[in-house]
């Protein structure tokens, strides 16, 4: 290992003790993990806060506001009231119904849609706190579930991937699209299943202020805007979220989408400039734009492909074909965890893994599914985008965020490879 190999490791596992100690206010560790990678010369200036113009961060930012600026419509208020009845109602049947609804959603979203769970974590940490079905225990279950579609029916981006995979390792071999949303299938049934055993393990506690709480149940009563704005600040919502869909067709276009709609909000009067300010610069949009810098130098320092090439020398060629795809998978996903590269880490294991498969006589077909979707599918550190967004909001410290996380991991990667074999055997 180099110098800079090392101290990038360092600085990262730094990072994540803070976050886990609570030492300092959430959003600040990655912040400070950029400032050492300057000081110990492992990032220039520039490599190290790149997430602050990051295009990414840069359209979650201007929905953060258009979400602000929603929060005032009646139409949210509807849609808060009608979650409301839930709430107050309580108990686990309400929970099941409520996980339910945000999977179906997630069905026409996609995954990893961004505006979509940005609206749910939104949605639900907007509303006051119920004894008896505490918002605490609603965050991480409804979060993660906006990743997993009940009917997996969008699954192009996906599907898409992995036949680049494929064909990136010389291999041209069609694949069932209905066959590739039933491995998705799979896994987010395994999900829902974590999900309802987690609700007795979930805490119980506040995630908002009670000040906080009743100015915001105080505003719901008190102010409605005129109805030319709500039609606008409507507008400006869906404008924003189908110039994210459209991402591949519109470019750079798409991840200012959101921004040219908080703008137009801020224009007419919906926002005042320094609630455009508070959303654009949250902790959670720091927490995500600084360690995409924390990604980057691990990424450009080789830590990533050298794992990769470890682990294809101690794998070898004498382990099962289901073991073998589950310690490419759980590779994978971890390396797109703690790195931010989804696409990278995919493209560094995804290789390993079908040439491994080819040398061995096997169909490499449930080895890039799974190595793909896994890419995804990680989530146990905070340090991504909805998983910082999830703890952040949801309040958690990181053993409880561990508790729910760490099992789901295991438990989906774990379905996802034995449903990628068995529905494509290798």
């Amino acid at each position: 290992m180099t110098t800079e190999m090392i101290l990038s490791l360092g600085i990262l596992i730094l990072m994540i003790v803070l976050i886990m100690t609570d030492k300092l206010p959430f959003g600040a560790p990655p912040l400070l993990a950029c400032l050492l990678l300057v000081v110990c010369k492992v990032s220039t200036i520039q490599q190290a806060f790149a997430g602050f113009v990051n295009s990414t961060v840069i359209m979650l930012a201007g929905f953060m506001v258009v979400m602000a600026g929603l929060q005032k419509t009646r139409l949210i208020s509807s849609i808060k009231t009608a979650m409301m009845v839930h709430l107050n109602r309580g108990g686990y049947k309400s929970y099941i119904l409520l996980l339910m609804i945000v999977m179906l959603g997630a069905s026409l979203a996609g995954t990893g849609a961004t505006g979509y769970y940005v609206l749910i974590l939104s949605l639900i940490a907007s509303l006051p706190y119920s004894q008896k079905l505490p918002t605490s225990k609603l965050v991480m279950p409804l979060g993660f579930a906006t990743n997993h579609p009940l009917i997996p029916i969008n699954v192009a981006l996906l599907f898409g991937v992995t036949v680049s995979v494929l064909q990136a390792s010389g291999i041209n071999q069609e694949i069932s699209m209905m066959k590739f949303a039933l491995v998705n299938l799979v896994m987010s049934a395994a999900y829902f299943a974590w999900s309802l055993i987690a609700y007795r393990f979930l805490p119980n506690h506040p995630i908002a202020d009670a000040a906080d709480e009743s100015a915001a149940a105080l505003e719901d009563e008190a102010s409605t805007l005129p109805a030319w704005k709500e039609k606008c600040t409507v507008g400006a919502f869906f404008f924003s979220v189908i110039g994210m869909m459209l991402m591949s067709t519109l470019g750079d276009i798409a991840y200012i989408a959101p921004g040219l709609a908080g703008a137009f909000l801020l224009f007419i009067g919906v926002l005042d400039f320094k609630e455009v300010r508070d959303h654009m610069g949250a902790p959670v949009i720091i927490m995500t734009a600084c360690v995409i810098g924390v990604a980057d130098a691990l990424a450009g320092t080789g830590v990533t492909a050298m794992i990769g090439n470890a682990v294809a020398g101690v794998l070898g060629t004498s382990v099962s074909p289901f073991i073998f795809i589950l310690i490419l998978a759980l590779l994978t996903s971890t390396c797109a965890t703690f790195t931010g590269s989804t696409i990278g880490s995919i493209f560094i294991f995804g290789p390993i893994g079908i040439a491994a498969c080819t040398g061995l006589g096997l169909n490499p077909t449930a080895a890039a599914i799974a190595i793909t979707i896994s890419g995804w599918n990680g989530g146990y550190m905070p340090i991504d985008g909805m998983p910082a967004m999830i703890m952040g909001m949801g309040k958690y410290k990181m053993s409880e965020f561990w508790l729910f996380t760490i099992p789901m991991y295991l438990i989906r990667i774990l379905a996802l490879c034995a449903g990628a074999i068995f529905i494509f055997p290798v």
